[in-house]
Protein backbone atom coordinates (compact mmCIF):
# COMPACT_ATOMS: atom_id res chain seq x y z
CA UNK A 1 0.00 0.00 0.00
CA UNK A 2 1.24 3.55 -0.77
CA UNK A 3 0.16 6.19 1.62
CA UNK A 4 -0.38 10.01 0.71
CA UNK A 5 -1.00 11.20 4.34
CA UNK A 6 1.69 11.72 6.70
CA UNK A 7 1.17 8.72 9.20
CA UNK A 8 5.03 8.08 11.11
CA UNK A 9 7.02 5.85 13.04
CA UNK A 10 8.57 8.45 14.97
CA UNK A 11 10.56 10.65 12.26
CA UNK A 12 9.84 7.83 9.75
CA UNK A 13 7.22 8.57 6.74
CA UNK A 14 5.73 5.49 5.97
CA UNK A 15 5.81 4.86 2.41
CA UNK A 16 4.88 1.25 2.19
CA UNK A 17 2.81 -0.82 4.20
CA UNK A 18 1.29 -4.50 4.78
CA UNK A 19 -1.14 -6.25 7.06
CA UNK A 20 -0.68 -9.58 7.58
CA UNK A 21 -1.78 -12.07 10.18
CA UNK A 22 -1.04 -10.10 13.83
CA UNK A 23 1.11 -7.58 12.36
CA UNK A 24 1.71 -4.87 10.14
CA UNK A 25 5.00 -4.67 8.21
CA UNK A 26 6.01 -0.71 6.92
CA UNK A 27 8.42 0.72 5.20
CA UNK A 28 9.51 4.36 6.28
CA UNK A 29 11.88 7.24 5.00
CA UNK A 30 13.38 10.08 6.71
CA UNK A 31 14.54 12.92 4.00
CA UNK A 32 16.03 14.34 7.08
CA UNK A 33 18.12 11.46 8.97
CA UNK A 34 21.79 10.70 10.16
CA UNK A 35 23.76 9.06 7.88
CA UNK A 36 23.10 5.28 7.25
CA UNK A 37 19.65 5.65 8.65
CA UNK A 38 17.46 7.05 5.73
CA UNK A 39 15.30 4.50 5.12
CA UNK A 40 13.69 1.71 7.66
CA UNK A 41 11.23 -1.33 8.09
CA UNK A 42 9.59 -2.03 11.45
CA UNK A 43 6.94 -4.42 12.30
CA UNK A 44 3.95 -3.02 14.00
CA UNK A 45 1.28 -4.66 16.44
CA UNK A 46 -1.98 -3.15 18.01
CA UNK A 47 -1.19 -3.37 21.60
CA UNK A 48 -4.57 -2.43 23.75
CA UNK A 49 -5.27 1.46 22.30
CA UNK A 50 -1.29 1.88 21.12
CA UNK A 51 0.58 0.98 18.06
CA UNK A 52 3.99 -0.62 18.78
CA UNK A 53 6.78 -0.58 16.33
CA UNK A 54 9.13 -3.63 16.98
CA UNK A 55 12.66 -4.75 15.05
CA UNK A 56 13.21 -1.28 12.89
CA UNK A 57 16.01 -1.62 10.94
CA UNK A 58 17.89 1.43 9.26
CA UNK A 59 19.36 2.20 6.27
CA UNK A 60 20.37 4.37 3.28
CA UNK A 61 20.50 1.57 1.15
CA UNK A 62 16.78 1.48 -0.69
CA UNK A 63 17.45 -1.89 -1.98
CA UNK A 64 18.31 -3.36 1.16
CA UNK A 65 15.51 -2.37 2.84
CA UNK A 66 13.28 -3.29 0.26
CA UNK A 67 14.91 -6.99 0.41
CA UNK A 68 13.85 -6.87 4.55
CA UNK A 69 10.19 -5.41 3.81
CA UNK A 70 9.57 -8.67 1.56
CA UNK A 71 11.58 -11.16 3.47
CA UNK A 72 9.12 -9.95 6.85
CA UNK A 73 6.12 -9.98 4.62
CA UNK A 74 6.93 -13.74 3.41
CA UNK A 75 7.89 -14.91 7.23
CA UNK A 76 4.47 -13.26 8.40
CA UNK A 77 2.60 -15.11 5.81
CA UNK A 78 4.58 -18.31 6.85
CA UNK A 79 3.66 -17.66 10.43
CA UNK A 80 -0.24 -16.93 9.84
CA UNK A 81 -0.69 -19.64 7.44
CA UNK A 82 0.77 -22.08 10.06
CA UNK A 83 -1.77 -20.81 12.47
CA UNK A 84 -4.63 -20.52 10.89
CA UNK A 85 -4.59 -24.05 9.22
CA UNK A 86 -4.76 -25.89 12.35
CA UNK A 87 -8.11 -23.70 13.60
CA UNK A 88 -10.79 -26.09 13.38
CA UNK A 89 -13.01 -23.66 11.20
CA UNK A 90 -10.35 -23.09 8.64
CA UNK A 91 -11.69 -24.76 6.24
CA UNK A 92 -15.12 -24.83 6.74
CA UNK A 93 -18.10 -22.59 5.54
CA UNK A 94 -18.18 -18.83 6.46
CA UNK A 95 -21.32 -18.35 8.99
CA UNK A 96 -24.20 -16.53 7.03
CA UNK A 97 -27.04 -15.00 7.90
CA UNK A 98 -29.10 -17.60 7.80
CA UNK A 99 -27.28 -19.23 10.54
CA UNK A 100 -28.01 -16.73 13.16
CA UNK A 101 -30.93 -14.56 14.62
CA UNK A 102 -30.74 -10.55 13.33
CA UNK A 103 -30.24 -7.74 15.19
CA UNK A 104 -32.45 -5.37 16.12
CA UNK A 105 -31.97 -1.12 17.20
CA UNK A 106 -33.49 -2.70 20.61
CA UNK A 107 -31.44 -6.15 21.16
CA UNK A 108 -28.33 -5.82 23.88
CA UNK A 109 -25.76 -7.93 22.90
CA UNK A 110 -23.97 -8.41 26.12
CA UNK A 111 -22.53 -11.90 27.20
CA UNK A 112 -24.13 -12.83 23.89
CA UNK A 113 -22.62 -14.65 21.23
CA UNK A 114 -22.03 -12.57 18.13
CA UNK A 115 -21.73 -13.51 14.23
CA UNK A 116 -18.85 -10.56 12.75
CA UNK A 117 -19.58 -10.36 9.22
CA UNK A 118 -16.53 -11.99 7.21
CA UNK A 119 -15.93 -9.56 4.79
CA UNK A 120 -14.97 -6.83 7.43
CA UNK A 121 -11.99 -9.40 8.40
CA UNK A 122 -9.15 -9.23 6.61
CA UNK A 123 -8.56 -11.98 4.18
CA UNK A 124 -6.64 -14.46 6.17
CA UNK A 125 -8.77 -14.87 8.68
CA UNK A 126 -12.26 -14.60 6.78
CA UNK A 127 -12.98 -17.89 8.76
CA UNK A 128 -15.74 -19.51 11.03
CA UNK A 129 -12.81 -19.40 13.55
CA UNK A 130 -12.67 -15.78 13.47
CA UNK A 131 -16.41 -14.88 13.08
CA UNK A 132 -17.59 -16.24 16.49
CA UNK A 133 -17.54 -13.49 19.42
CA UNK A 134 -18.61 -13.18 23.02
CA UNK A 135 -19.71 -9.89 23.32
CA UNK A 136 -18.25 -8.48 26.56
CA UNK A 137 -19.65 -4.40 26.48
CA UNK A 138 -19.00 -1.22 24.67
CA UNK A 139 -21.61 1.65 24.12
CA UNK A 140 -22.53 -0.30 20.51
CA UNK A 141 -23.49 -3.61 22.85
CA UNK A 142 -26.44 -1.85 24.37
CA UNK A 143 -29.56 -0.97 22.73
CA UNK A 144 -30.44 2.66 21.23
CA UNK A 145 -26.74 3.80 22.10
CA UNK A 146 -25.43 6.55 20.48
CA UNK A 147 -21.68 4.82 20.50
CA UNK A 148 -20.89 1.80 18.34
CA UNK A 149 -18.15 0.09 19.47
CA UNK A 150 -18.20 -3.49 20.45
CA UNK A 151 -16.11 -5.15 22.51
CA UNK A 152 -15.56 -9.12 22.58
CA UNK A 153 -13.79 -11.96 22.67
CA UNK A 154 -12.95 -14.78 20.67
CA UNK A 155 -14.58 -17.94 21.09
CA UNK A 156 -11.49 -19.78 19.62
CA UNK A 157 -8.69 -17.79 20.70
CA UNK A 158 -9.94 -15.86 23.64
CA UNK A 159 -8.54 -12.72 21.87
CA UNK A 160 -10.06 -9.47 22.88
CA UNK A 161 -11.20 -7.41 20.21
CA UNK A 162 -13.12 -4.38 18.72
CA UNK A 163 -16.27 -3.97 16.20
CA UNK A 164 -18.50 -1.64 15.14
CA UNK A 165 -22.22 -3.01 15.89
CA UNK A 166 -23.03 -2.65 11.87
CA UNK A 167 -20.17 -5.33 11.81
CA UNK A 168 -22.13 -7.78 13.74
CA UNK A 169 -24.05 -10.01 11.44
CA UNK A 170 -26.66 -11.76 14.24
CA UNK A 171 -26.28 -13.52 17.33
CA UNK A 172 -25.81 -17.15 17.05
CA UNK A 173 -28.31 -19.11 19.26
CA UNK A 174 -26.08 -21.44 21.94
CA UNK A 175 -27.69 -24.60 20.68
CA UNK A 176 -25.82 -23.58 16.93
CA UNK A 177 -22.73 -23.55 18.11
CA UNK A 178 -20.58 -26.09 16.98
CA UNK A 179 -17.68 -28.06 19.89
CA UNK A 180 -14.88 -25.86 19.11
CA UNK A 181 -16.81 -22.80 20.25
CA UNK A 182 -19.03 -24.11 22.99
CA UNK A 183 -15.43 -25.34 24.54
CA UNK A 184 -14.39 -21.09 24.19
CA UNK A 185 -17.10 -20.27 25.55
CA UNK A 186 -16.80 -22.21 28.49
CA UNK A 187 -13.37 -21.47 28.96
CA UNK A 188 -14.19 -17.53 28.71
CA UNK A 189 -17.21 -17.43 31.50
CA UNK A 190 -14.95 -19.91 33.72
CA UNK A 191 -11.94 -17.37 33.78
CA UNK A 192 -14.25 -14.60 33.98
CA UNK A 193 -16.21 -16.34 37.19
CA UNK A 194 -12.36 -16.92 38.42
CA UNK A 195 -11.72 -12.96 37.84
CA UNK A 196 -14.69 -12.03 39.57
CA UNK A 197 -14.04 -14.23 42.56
CA UNK A 198 -10.73 -13.00 42.94
CA UNK A 199 -12.34 -9.29 42.85
CA UNK A 200 -14.71 -10.14 46.14
CA UNK A 201 -12.14 -11.59 48.43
Amino acid sequence: MDYSENRMVGDYRIIRSMYVGDKEIVFGEDMESPPGKRYSCSLCQQSGPFLVHQDLVASDDYLEIVKIFGERIVAQAEKTKEEVSVEPGAFNDLFTAADCTPISPMDDLVEKVIVIRADVLRREYQTATHQLKLCTGGFGAHPNNRGSAVFCKDLYSGKESRFERWDVLGIMPLEKLPDWAKEGLSNIQKETQKQKDRGAR
